[in-house]
């Protein structure tokens, strides 16, 4: 991972095409261990094939990639290097991490590689090791200690960011948002509870590594995590229905209050200047937004305003565009 305080340096190649149709000769200089597509093809022997082949990778088109790796499903997504959404290409996250990296690798040759990727960045769900670009812990995978970084880069040949997925999900959500709000709190609540907090335009790496969903909270006379009660994945758990499936008003008026007992103190310590929700059942907030405003507000405190709290612009997307801001942030 790069520092964040540094801007990513790629691959710089020079091409001297002494004879369109003699020899080829490569000087390389590379400023990282990622090596470039075209440095492979040219690095075979010469024939019609081979010319033709780097004909073909030259003039594919260059874009970014963004993955957002979820509990449930992983989405794939090509951007254009101004920011237009091409292509995505979604499929059921396997628990088996190398059947995971095989899935990955299969999307990759039969859906996406009519591009050229300049850069890619990963949105991983836990605790990332940004330096070394490992996932360290998932929520609701069984992965540990994945070399994430350096087995994307593998497959795409390119430089890969790695970060946590609500914090690129929050970057994405608040850079819609910035001109008038300093500092953002993101929920995205989906499986789990992820969280991310955007200061400035930025993700803040004094939160980066935050985990709201995992708070104790007492909750039915027992201390149990937020997420534990106030996921879809509780939601489903209690009421045999996914989010999506659910009128009933009162049942939302119990989960407004599930979601009140977590967001009131991420209030109090965070402050922020508007809360965005997200994911999976932030798509559905305006079932319980009114719900969950009373709920806030029933205890009152002058030291802890309540500040305005708003669905998310791109709730089932906001990982890959976050995914894009932060290739753009970094290069």
């Amino acid at each position: 991972m790069f520092p964040a305080s540094e801007k990513y340096d790629p691959p710089m190649n020079t091409l001297q095409i002494t004879n369109i149709l003699g020899d080829i000769s490569l000087k390389v200089k590379v400023s990282s261990s990622v090596t470039d597509p075209i440095c492979h093809l040219l690095a075979a022997p010469k024939s019609t094939t081979r010319r033709a082949k780097i004909t073909a990778v030259m003039s594919a088109p260059r874009a970014y990639l963004a993955i957002d790796i979820g509990g449930s499903k992983t989405l794939l997504a090509v951007f254009s290097t101004t920011g237009k959404l091409l292509k995505k290409i979604k499929f059921v996250t396997p628990k088996n991490y190398r059947i995971f990296i095989k899935e990955l690798s299969k999307c990759l040759q039969e859906e996406l590689s009519d591009w050229q990727f300049a850069l890619a960045c990963c949105g991983a769900p836990g605790i990332v090791d940004r330096q070394r670009g490992l996932g360290l812990v998932f929520g609701n995978l069984p992965w540990k200690r994945i070399s994430l970084k350096a087995d994307l880069e593998r497959l795409l040949d390119v430089g890969v960011l790695v970060e946590n997925d609500a914090n690129l999900a929050g970057l994405g959500e608040a850079l819609l948002v910035h001109k008038r709000y300093r500092k953002v709190l993101y929920l995205t609540i989906g499986t789990g509870i992820g969280d991310g907090i955007i200061i400035d335009g930025k993700i803040d790496l004094n939160f980066a590594d935050s985990e709201a969903g995992h708070m104790l909270i007492e909750h039915d006379d027992r201390v149990a995590k937020w997420e534990d009660f106030a996921s879809g994945k509780a939601i489903k758990k209690r009421y045999g229905r996914l989010a999506s499936e659910i009128e009933d008003p009162r049942i939302w008026n119990e989960y407004a209050k599930a979601v009140a007992t977590g967001l009131n103190e991420l209030l109090a310590v965070i402050k922020p200047d508007i809360v965005i929700i997200g994911g999976g059942v932030g798509e559905h907030f305006d079932r319980f937004d009114k719900a969950l405003g009373r709920e806030l507000t029933t205890h009152p405190h002058k030291m802890v305003p309540i500040p305005e709290i708003v669905k998310a612009k791109r709730p089932g997307e906001a990982v890959i565009y976050g995914c894009y801001e932060y290739i753009k942030q970094n290069i």
